[in-house]
């Protein structure tokens, strides 16, 4: 396994983990312990959502599982690849943080250029992303010609374009209106599901993380931790009549309720 070290589901391919982290702990400085004692197992083709307040950690341990942050104490494994791929990790950012001065093809070409890929030998890739995100009449266009929603589909473009088995989404969609959100929310499951994706996303809503997930990770503050791991309990993929069914509702409430526990706890102790 690549291992990081301090310094009802959709089934795994195989009985080992994909992921693993084993009492994880990150500290900002003497006196800030952002996540303590984190431990969680992710199977190949899990779709879970870490749910839980502003600051509890949650974009804290996805950078860390991205290694894009150290690790204070802990350790994160992630198995090992299978295929031939550049990258086993594709990131979409809660803004989509687009270069302003690049076309939207170079924008989704920057990873697979920085891993050595000419513009030439990289083409066909970034074209049938943009293909894939519904933006192939866009690829010349700049982001200052693009809405909220186009911006983030070219971020999703990025992100898929290295063809990464771990995707790590870090609350895209929040300041997207509603009806782009639901959308792109669909988008996201289709994509998951035709290129077999692991996904790990991170949302404060509860209603985005029931519609979205097979596996809710719930998060307290104080420092950020796991409280608890459930399953959502409804067929995967999903579409827009399960929005609207009895059992989304009943699902929403029980996942709200656990949340609403956790915050109150919370409370009490601090």
């Amino acid at each position: 396994m690549t291992s990081r070290t301090s310094a009802e589901t959709r089934p795994s391919k195989t009985g080992a983990p994909l992921i693993r982290m084993e009492r994880v702990r990150k500290e900002f400085g003497r006196d800030i312990v952002a996540v303590s004692d984190m431990s969680l197992t992710i199977e190949r083709g899990d779709f879970i959502s870490f749910l839980g307040p502003s600051g509890c950690g949650k974009s804290t341990a996805l950078r860390m599982i991205a290694g894009l942050l150290p690790i204070t104490a802990g350790h994160i494994d992630i198995a090992p690849s299978q295929t031939d791929t550049e990258h086993d990790l594709g990131f979409v950012f809660q803004e989509p943080t687009l270069m302003p001065w690049a076309t939207v093809f170079e924008n989704v070409w920057l990873p697979l250029r920085l891993a050595g890929l000419s513009r030439t030998a990289a083409s066909d890739r970034v074209r049938a992303a943009l293909v894939e995100v519904g933006l192939s009449r866009f690829e010349n266009a700049y982001p200052r010609e693009l809405s909220g929603g186009m911006k983030m589909r070219v971020s999703i473009a990025r992100g898929l374009v290295t063809r990464p088995r771990i995707l790590l989404m870090d609350e895209p969609f929040a300041a997207l209106d509603e009806m782009t959100r639901t959308k792109l929310n669909n988008d996201v499951i289709r994509l998951a599901t035709e290129h077999d994706l692991t996904v790990i996303f991170v949302t404060h809503s509860v209603y985005e993380a029931v519609y979205l997930s097979n596996r809710i990770a719930v998060m307290a503050a104080r420092p950020g931790r796991v409280v608890a791991d459930l399953t959502v309990n409804a067929p995967w993929p999903r579409g827009e009549e399960y929005r609207v069914s009895p059992e989304f509702s009943a699902e929403a409430k029980r996942v709200s309720t656990i949340l609403k526990g956790t915050l109150d706890d919370a409370d009490i102790d601090h």
